[in-house]
C-alpha cells in the first residue's frame, strides 16, 4: 500500500531469500510506525483538530513542499544547500503565525484535504519514542505469530524466515538520520505515499476521531461504506531539522478522496 519513490524500489514479486523478506516485513511495520506517531495525536498527546486553515497559506506551503521534494536527489532525503533557507522557514512557521505545534491545522475542500503538524522540541523526542514503541511492538507480536503458525512444521525455509525476522533491528531515530541533522545541521524531507489509503483506519484507529471531523461531512464515508468510499489517495511529507537552535518537524499530509469524478458544486 505504500511508496517511498525516493528512498526504495519495490519488488514486483516476493523475494526467495528469507533475510529479504525478513527486511521488507519490517519496513511495513517501520511506515506504519511512523504514520502511527504522527496521526496519534489526539488520542494520545491531547492534540486538537484545527479546521479553517488560511486557503493561501496552505496552498503556500504546498507549494513549498512541491518545490523541496524536486530539489533534491532521489538517492537522499538530505536537501540540498539552495533549498535550505525554504525549508527553514517552512519549520519556523507555528511561530510566524502563531500556530499551534502538536495540533492537526486543516485546509480542506470536498474531496480534498491538506493537514499540517509542527512539533519542536520535546515534542520531537517524544515523536520517536512513539514510532520505536510502535516498531517494536508490531515487530515482536509479528515475531510470536509466526513462530507459533510455522516453527513446529520444522521447515528449512521456515526455520530460516524466523531466524532472519529474529536478527531485524531497525532504529527510528537512525533511519530518520537524526544524529545526522543534529550533528551537521542538516534538513531532511522524506514521504510515503498511498494510492488508496483507508480513511476509516487513518481516522478511527490511528487518530481516534471521526472521518467527519477530519475530511469534511461531505467527503466523509457513508454508514455503510463500500471499499471505494473509504479509500482516499494519500501522501505524507515529513520535514526535519535544526532551526535556531531547537530541533524540529513538519508533517504536511495532501490527500484526495479515490474517485474518477467528484463534484465540487
Amino acid at each position: 500500500m505504500f511508496d517511498e519513490p525516493e528512498e526504495q524500489e519495490q519488488p514486483a514479486e516476493r523475494p526467495s531469500d528469507p533475510a529479504q523478506r525478513a527486511k521488507e516485513k519490517s519496513e511495513g511495520f517501520r511506515i506504519h510506525a511512523e504514520l502511527a506517531a504522527v496521526f496519534e495525536g489526539c488520542r494520545k498527546f491531547d492534540a486538537e483538530l484545527r479546521p479553517g486553515l488560511d486557503p493561501e497559506l496552505a496552498r503556500e506551503v504546498q507549494r513549498t513542499i512541491a518545490r523541496l521534494e524536486k530539489s533534491k536527489s532521489p538517492d537522499s532525503p538530505v536537501l540540498p544547500e539552495p533549498s535550505v533557507a525554504d525549508a527553514a522557514r517552512l519549520l519556523a512557521l507555528p511561530a510566524e503565525r502563531d500556530l499551534a505545534t502538536n495540533d492537526y491545522h486543516i485546509h480542506r475542500r470536498p474531496g480534498e484535504l491538506m493537514t499540517l503538524r509542527w512539533l519542536a522540541g520535546d515534542q520531537v523526542e517524544t515523536f520517536y519514542e512513539r514510532a520505536q514503541a510502535h516498531f517494536d511492538v508490531a515487530l515482536e507480536g509479528y515475531r510470536e505469530e509466526e513462530r507459533q503458525t510455522h516453527e513446529w512444521k520444522k521447515d528449512p525455509d521456515i526455520l530460516a524466515y524466523l531466524k532472519a525476522l529474529d536478527g531485524v533491528e531497525v532504529k527510528m531515530a537512525d533511519r530518520y538520520l537524526r544524529d545526522l541533522i543534529r550533528a551537521h545541521r542538516l534538513l531532511v524531507l522524506s514521504t510515503v505515499t498511498a494510492d488508496e489509503m483507508d480513511i476509516l483506519h487513518l481516522c478511527e484507529y490511528l487518530m481516534g476521531v471521526e472521518p467527519a471531523a477530519l475530511v469534511g461531512r461531505v467527503s466523509a464515508p457513508p454508514t455503510e461504506p463500500t471499499e471505494r468510499d473509504r479509500a482516499w489517495f494519500f501522501k505524507l511529507f515529513s520535514l526535519r531539522g535544526i532551526v535556531e537552535g531547537v530541533e524540529r518537524m513538519c508533517f504536511f499530509t495532501y490527500m484526495q478522496k479515490a474517485e474518477d469524478t467528484f463534484d465540487i458544486g
